[in-house]
């Protein structure tokens, strides 16, 4: 290729006027030169000299010319790049306060009161969440735990780890040690083994569902937690199950934890939920028919109740596949089995409920159900045994399917999320719609969390100590990366308004989980796809600062990260990975404090606000209703005063208007 190149070279010296054809060595004199050669003579440019190469050698030169170029462009791209980096404004980075070091990679954390819960190899682990010291080590599964949930009780926490065989089972932790309740779905044959995909656990712990898969089929089985016989039998031992001596474990500080080895009482199974059956052509021949064989007017509108025949379904499913038959050329999926999503819901005036049921104040009654593909949003009453036929009390209907749906800590809202990107708004304490609102074009809902609502006062975002009614604001992480904030009071509507657009020009910093910090009302912890842990303030928006690992700690997985926060203390924890080694290379799990962060000391307290400040500043949105009435009817009075005052004011000028007719008149 040089030999090439170099011989082009010399070529490409010559001079621009040349002859056609074979070319001559001219005579030294130029007088002998034949003057019919000069028409010979052509112009031609330099440029045209390489197209003039044979195969191959004229398409290599291309390419190598082609590649020059991209590379030129990929170095001054680069090159802009930096100089960006280096003039960008980067936040200031803490490091963690505590650190806990593992045998080995633990695949999820927990924070409860003031417990941390690590999974472990055959079991889990019990640290401090203040000292980060061990408490204590439960290993006797047969699988690695892959998740564990954890709910305080007041006092006491229960505790559901599920190991990688998809067994669940359930632990109560309280200061007299630690006590096994249950194994939910273990059995004896190892091929009947059903799998625990998802739980959940009322607030206050009086229910616990889990949605279990087994033989080719989902079922949401619901269990009611005798969480005072608890109590009862943790202070009397000889109340419970199985009573016998506990015994006590020396640790390795030279600390004795009290393992309980008793048993107590197992939760009462209250229903079993399945999946709502494809709508089939109906034998009714009337309306009046289906109200007559109908048992209850319960779960009328669910889709099953109709009296559509076989043989329109049929037609509608030919025309459906006439209409896109190119979309449905090829090979058919497998439909996956259904997944349900489900909440604990107070009981309100939108939740359906029998007369002679009565649920205490503060105890979920209502159970809400989606499953995925389905546009209907099932009630179903707690209240009832497992004897009973398991039928919805209420459905709520949505014009697409439902993807996402979440309800707030206090259990007072909820969203659901269509696959169209709607969000439609639910204030279950009040029984009002807060509105509809459509995600941007192209977007669709990824994960929601609620945030505790604020209100401006002097100039800057402050949060009421008490909860604002009627007036919710969440943050939505879209597919896309996207970061939206959406704020909705009352009945003017919800507003959406964008926090962090879709990285484009970076793809490395798109956000890939976010987590709202109940300790800083208004911010969320964010990670990035690059390893980044950034803390964003909504009400600005802006990040305050970033959290990271000391080296060379990384995350590993960033897209996925294992991480924990507290709900009641200024603290987080993540899992630290080392670069080099796999699941069995030792680890560690940092802990955050956000009062160790300079720029975060005074904003804890600063942001809350008590309740009777706001009541002196008149806000309509944190008063209560006696309190607004009054606001409302001293300004009506304030309104007919000044009526009053005008009506005596126009009395006065009509008097001097005519008064000075009269004496231009004279005049």
């Amino acid at each position: 290729m040089s030999f090439l190149n170099g011989s082009r070279a010399q070529k490409m010296r010559l001079p621009l006027f040349t002859q056609k054809g074979q070319l001559e060595v001219p005579t030294p004199s130029e007088k002998d030169w034949s003057k019919d050669d000069e028409e010979s003579y052509v112009f031609k440019d330099p440029h045209q000299e390489l197209d003039s190469l044979p195969q191959p050698y004229r398409m290599i030169n291309k390419l190598v010319n082609l590649l020059f170029d991209r590379a030129w462009e990929i170095i001054e791209e680069r090159d802009a790049l930096r100089e960006v980096e280096l003039s960008r404004v980067r936040p200031t980075v803490y490091p963690p306060v505590l650190e806990s070091k593992l045998s080995k990679r633990p695949r999820c954390l927990a924070v409860s009161q003031d417990y941390v819960f690590i999974a472990g190899a055959k079991g889990f682990s019990i640290y401090s969440l203040h000292d980060a010291k061990q408490i204590y080590v439960y290993e006797k599964f047969k699988a690695e735990v892959m998740s564990i949930w954890a709910t305080d009780l007041g006092n006491e926490t229960l505790m559901a780890p599920v190991d990688e065989m998809g067994v669940v089972r359930l632990f109560y932790l309280c200061k007299e040690g630690l006590f096994f309740i249950k194994t939910i779905n273990e059995v004896d044959d190892t091929n009947k083994q059903t799998i625990c995909l998802k739980m959940d656990i009322s607030h206050g712990g009086d229910f616990a569902a889990f949605l279990l898969q087994g033989a080719g089929d989902t079922w949401l089985d619901v269990y009611k937690l005798p969480k005072e016989a608890w109590v009862k039998e943790v202070e009397h031992p000889q109340l419970a199950v199985n009573p016998k001596k506990k015994t006590k474990q020396l640790q390795a500080d030279g600390s004795t934890c009290c393992l309980a080895e008793f048993k107590l009482s197992i939760p009462v199974q209250v229903m079993k939920i399945k999946p709502p059956k494809a709508i089939t052509g109906s034998l009714f021949k009337s309306p009046l028919e289906v109200f007559a064989k109908m048992e209850g007017c319960y779960g009328l509108g669910s889709g099953q109740n109709h009296i559509i025949k076989d043989s329109q379904w049929e037609q509608h499913t030919a025309v459906f596949n006439a209409t896109y038959r190119k979309y449905l050329d090829g090979e058919w999926e497998e439909e996956p089995l259904s997944m349900a999503t489900f909440h604990f819901l107070f009981h309100s005036c939108l939740t359906v409920m029998p007369a002679e049921v009565k649920s205490p104040p503060g105890v979920a009654s209502v159970l809400g159900v989606h499953w995925t593909g389905r546009h209907n949003f099932f009630l179903y009453s707690l209240n009832r045994n497992l004897r009973d036929r398991v039928d919805p009390e209420g459905v709520w209907p949505c014009a697409a399917p439902i993807a996402l749906s979440q309800l707030s800590d206090c259990g007072s809202y909820l969203v659901l999320a269509c696959e169209d990107g709607v969000l439609t708004l639910w204030d279950l304490a009040e029984g009002l719609p807060l509105g509809v609102i459509a995600l941007p074009e192209g977007c669709s809902c990824q994960s929601i969390h609620f945030l505790k609502h604020s209100l401006v006062h002097e100039g800057r975002n402050v949060y009421p100590e008490g909860a604002a009614k009627s007036q919710t604001t969440f943050v939505v992480l879209c597919t896309d990366s996207s970061l939206h904030l959406v704020t909705a009071a009352g009945t003017r509507g919800p507003t959406i308004s964008m926090l962090v657009e879709r990285p484009i020009k970076h793809p490395e910093e798109a956000l890939c989980a976010v987590a709202p910090v109940p300790a800083l009302p208004g911010m969320v912890l964010t990670f990035c796809r690059n390893g980044s842990v950034l803390l964003l303030d909504v009400a600005r928006p802006h990040v305050v600062c970033a959290f990271a690992p000391p080296r060379p700690y990384h995350l590993a997985v960033p897209w996925k990260p294992v991480f924990a926060v507290s709900s009641q203390h200024p603290f987080f924890l993540l899992r630290g990975d080392h670069p080099i080694g796999d699941s069995d290379t030792p680890s560690s799990v940092f802990y955050f404090s956000f009062n160790a962060c300079s720029l975060l000391e005074n904003m804890s307290n600063s942001c809350c606000i008590p309740q009777a400040d706001l009541d002196a500043a008149g806000f309509p949105q944190a008063l209560s209703l006696e309190r607004r009435c009054e606001g409302i009817f001293q300004k009506r009075f304030q309104k007919l005063e000044n009526k009053v005052m005008e009506k005596e004011h126009w009395t006065r000028l009509r008097r001097y208007s005519l008064f000075l007719q009269r004496e231009s008149i004279r005049k």
